[in-house]
């Protein structure tokens, strides 16, 4: 079995529509090559976005399809465990970046994510 690596909400967007032309080698390369999961935040999100008409699935349709398609599966890693390390990301307000990168890091993993921010503040980070 590949590695596991997660992956950030508009990455998840992307594949979903298609646009696997807007992530750079090494973020496709990752994405082909690992295990992809996301944080239960990443499932919320996608489902805000959709409510507030930024995106046009419904995130239990883009789950559901990539699924399929890709093997994306959803962290199940317990949530007291995420909370306390996102307790220490204190770096952003964002309460989905939060959790999206403390999940991350609580297994571990690779995070794929184009988020500046993100990249100044973790590590382990995919993307050029």
């Amino acid at each position: 079995m590949a590695a596991v690596i997660h992956l950030d909400t508009h990455v998840v967007a992307w594949l979903y529509a298609g646009r696997t032309d807007i992530l750079p080698a090494a973020a496709r390369r990752a994405i082909d090559e690992h295990e992809l999961l996301v944080s239960p935040m990443v499932v919320l999100e996608l489902q805000y976005l959709y409510e507030t008409r930024r995106t046009t699935a419904r995130a239990e349709v883009v789950l559901e399809t990539l699924g399929r398609e890709i093997g994306l599966g959803i962290c199940d890693h317990p949530f007291k465990q995420i909370t306390a390390v996102a307790l220490g990301e204190s770096w952003t307000r964002d309460p989905f970046d939060r959790l999206i990168v403390a999940q991350a890091k609580a297994r571990g993993v690779a995070l794929v994510t184009k988020d500046s921010t993100i990249q100044q503040h973790y590590r382990q980070v995919i993307w050029d």
